[in-house]
């Protein structure tokens, strides 16, 4: 059991951590907010929103970095896993679980883990994210390996279970990624890669679930989509690979057919069918002809890149 004196040490070391955060100090632009009319409390936040996107921007070149990391890493049979505590790590998983539905790929390829489990989406786990152990059970239990590229998000940049994470990834020769909102920060430190996306105090001082959290949101779906448009899963700026799980998923790809092609309604529905509902597959056999076999054939041939697949088909005939 610590001391008072340890513990008023430990929290005297926390404060000055968060003196010398950037999300943490008090916005010169809202010190009246609670002064204000809904409407105009409504105008502050979304002029400080409209700063997330210009400070995102800054980060491309890590953000590129990291999403060739991911590619080398899908194209050898690897996974990208995201780890973080509180708002970062359902952020993470969130972005996660819409990869199959999006991408159909296995819903082990994207991995969200967050400190205190699945139940820490809902509620609060008193405590995970102060415990380097427990992130080191996290990857061993999904197996975490060199080939696998390790995301830990932390909007402070100094969660101590983001930070045992990347120090494990690194052990085992993973890519180590880090996402972040303070420059400079330990988290980053221990990144092979560290995107920070500087976005400044929040309107409501502390409440980095604001604009920190959307900047992580925006950096988690480049990396994501760009890393499936780079391996494969787009046709022009069509999401092809799309998973046809439901009634609007369904609708969704015989839609994707008939933009692709040019189709009407009743050739996509007609196509998509004959290819067991894979939109790539339909796509090839309307522009193609190819039958599904074929098809298959040489889009695995072509890694799965349907633009390829298609010149190749139309210059063997």
């Amino acid at each position: 059991m610590a001391s008072t004196q340890d513990k008023l040490k430990n929290e005297s070391v926390l404060l000055q951590q968060l003196d010398q955060m950037v999300s943490e100090g008090r916005n010169p632009e809202t010190y009246d907010i609670d002064l204000l009319s809904t409407e105009e409390i409504l105008d502050k936040i979304n002029q400080e929103d409209q700063k997330v996107a210009l400070a995102v921007r800054q980060t491309i070149p890590l953000v590129a970095q990291a999403v060739d990391k991911i590619v080398e890493s899908f194209a050898k049979g690897g996974r990208l896993i995201y780890i973080g505590a509180g708002t970062s790590g359902r952020l993470g998983v969130l972005d996660a679980v819409e990869c199959p539905p999006t991408f159909s790929v296995s819903d082990q390829q994207v991995i969200g883990i967050i400190a205190g489990g699945e139940g820490a989406m809902y509620k609060a786990v008193e405590g995970a994210e102060d415990d380097p152990e427990l992130a080191i059970r996290d990857l061993q239990k999904v197996g975490l390996s060199g080939n696998d590229v390790l995301v830990g998000i932390a909007a402070s940049g100094r969660t101590p279970y983001v930070i045992s994470a990347l120090q494990y990834a690194k052990q085992l020769g993973a890519p180590a990624i880090s996402v972040t909102c303070n420059p400079n920060s330990a988290v980053t430190q221990e990144a092979d890669i560290g995107i920070c996306a500087t976005v400044g105090p929040e309107a409501l001082t502390g409440s980095t679930r604001m604009k920190s959290g959307s900047a992580q949101k925006m950096v988690l779906n480049m990396l994501t989509t760009t890393a499936m448009i780079r391996s494969g899963k787009s046709y022009e700026n069509l999401m092809v690979d799309v998973n046809a799980s439901n009634q609007k998923l369904y609708a969704r790809a015989i839609r994707i057919v008939m933009q692709a092609t040019d189709c009407d309604h009743e050739t996509a529905r007609d196509a998509l069918a004959k290819t067991g509902f894979k939109a790539k597959l339909a796509i090839l056999h309307v522009l193609t002809g190819l039958e599904r076999e074929e098809g298959q054939a040489l889009l695995d041939k072509q890694q799965g890149f349907l633009r390829k697949a298609v010149e190749s088909a139309r210059g063997q005939n």
